[in-house]
């Protein structure tokens, strides 16, 4: 049985007689292949990847996992059409909070036509990805049963400033959204699921040491999702997770860093490591669990990691 996504945050929605992405019951997620050359890129970007032997254990982790190709009927009603077939990010999981961040302050890549460029630039002029090397795309966050989600419209997300992403990251770990827009978010999920050990800041600096030396991809358009589980935040297991997705615009690094998705994610665990200096609970836990070396946090590799202190 095949469903649009429920937790799709951003990107086209395969609802209303629209093409866009399928799930099924057994963790899968059916991503159309596009018939032009961003199917053809994405598709060899993960072939590239997974049987590229030096792309090291611990960052495999943050790729969905690629099951190949399937044709399947389409959700716009077109017919058969293939299908990318990956892992489902948010399978398992009942009400997960989820976060797309589009990340790179240029999402245009080197061979894009005028046309396309200009497009682009406008989008990114126009949002905080000039300015801030990322964007927010979308997000959903998980209040309680009565209230049910927090997802502000599209075109609020898109109107962001730096104060309004601060905002947003800090709402994402909060728990009084339901009590209205006016009051200030509690942040108090922070320590949970941006300051654990395996939390989203280590995650998100395990990928940064990659970037930091990784010469064989250029990565434009891509985006962040962070995601964690709310309702076991209450009891101290969040798990909280870092994925990269979107890979129709990846280039080939002929050797070169990538700069551009570098400083976007550096600017991303800046916004929150601010977060995470402001909070109590998680300056308890740099202490206890010694997430700071030198003033800088240490990663993990073992995402799920759960301690008492934290």
């Amino acid at each position: 049985m095949l469903k649009v996504p429920d937790h799709q945050v951003a990107g086209h929605r395969g609802d209303g007689g629209k093409l866009g992405p399928l799930v099924d019951d057994s963790g899968r997620f059916y991503k159309p292949l596009q018939s032009d050359h961003r199917g053809d890129t994405e598709l060899a970007f993960y072939e590239s990847f997974y049987s590229n032997t030096e792309i090291p254990g611990h960052i495999r982790k943050f790729f969905p996992a690629f099951h190949g190709t399937k044709t399947i009927e389409a959700s716009d009603g077109s017919g058969p059409q293939p299908h990318l077939v990956l892992e489902d990010l948010v399978a398992g999981r009942t009400n997960p909070s989820v976060m797309d961040i589009k990340t790179g302050s240029r999402t245009w890549y080197p061979e894009a036509s005028e046309e396309y460029i200009q497009k682009c630039l406008e989008k990114d002029r126009n949002s905080t990805s000039v300015s801030l090397g990322f964007r927010i795309s979308g997000l959903r966050v998980y209040q309680n049963s009565e209230a049910g989600f927090w997802q502000p419209e599209k075109k609020v997300v898109y109107s962001f400033n730096a104060d309004g992403v601060r905002s947003a990251l800090r709402k994402f770990v909060s728990s009084n959204l339901s009590l209205g827009p006016n009051v200030d978010p509690d942040g108090l999920y922070a320590s949970k699921v941006y300051c654990h050990r395996g939390g989203i800041l280590a995650q998100l600096l395990q990928l940064k040491e990659w970037f930091e030396v990784q010469t064989n991809y250029h990565f434009y358009s891509c985006s962040l999702i962070i995601l964690y589980d709310r309702e076991s935040a209450l009891d101290g297991r969040a798990h909280p997770k870092v994925k990269l997705v979107d890979f129709a615009h990846v280039m080939d690094g002929h050797g070169v860093i990538d700069h551009n998705f570098l400083g976007g994610l550096c600017s991303v665990i800046k916004f929150i490591r601010d977060i995470v200096d402001e909070d109590n609970e998680c300056a308890k836990c740099e202490v206890n669990l010694g997430l700071k070396e030198n003033g800088f946090y240490k990663s993990s590799t073992e995402p799920e990691l759960d301690h008492e202190a934290c």
